[in-house]
């Protein structure tokens, strides 16, 4: 955990962008660097287009290409500020949706979804999860502040990015927010 520690990030004190009622910063240090924020954007769910959290995405560059971002060696850390209680069963099914469609089901990462799975609890409205990309290690996975552990592998890394940044992101205007776009 020491290791894990080195990496954790820690935001500036200013304050870059408000989405839905959430403010967040304008970069957060990472490995000892500073990641300026790439965007944000609203998770909205169900036809009823329903406000369930807001991504805000850090980069050590700030770019529009989705392919970059996914397949760079580099750090990240993607913020997930739930604006809504979502049951843990939910987020299960959300997250293995998504990396079925990002990955496309690959069996190699079976095990490290199912270790994800085990690390996911109910959320409360304001609470946060973080994914904090580690180069060469794998991601960093924060639930409600708390440390669960890291999933290896860049393969992991890239899979969990392509859910949001993929062809098949949970709503179009999730991945245009986070390549810079407006959130909406």
């Amino acid at each position: 955990m020491a290791l894990a520690a080195a990496f954790l990030a820690s935001t500036s004190g200013a304050w870059a962008a408000q989405c839905v009622d959430v403010q967040v910063p304008d970069r957060v240090q990472l490995q000892g660097a500073v990641l300026p924020l790439n965007g944000l954007a609203v998770r909205r769910a169900t036809i009823l287009k329903v406000k369930v959290y807001v991504a805000a995405l850090y980069v050590p560059r700030r770019t529009a290409d989705p392919r970059t971002i996914i397949h760079s060696s580099r750090p990240f850390e993607l913020d997930l500020s739930f604006v809504r209680g979502v049951g843990a069963k939910a987020i299960r099914n959300a997250f293995d949706e998504g990396f079925a469609k990002s990955s496309e089901g690959s069996a190699a990462l079976r095990p490290r979804i199912a270790t994800l799975d085990a690390w996911i609890e109910d959320i409360r409205a304001g609470e946060r999860m973080s994914f904090i990309g580690i180069p060469g290690r794998g991601v960093e996975f924060r639930f409600a502040g708390r440390p669960k552990g890291i999933l290896e592998g860049e393969d992991f890394s890239r899979a969990l990015l392509a859910i949001w940044l993929g062809e098949h992101p949970p709503n179009p205007e999730l991945k245009t927010g986070l390549l810079g776009g407006a959130c909406s």
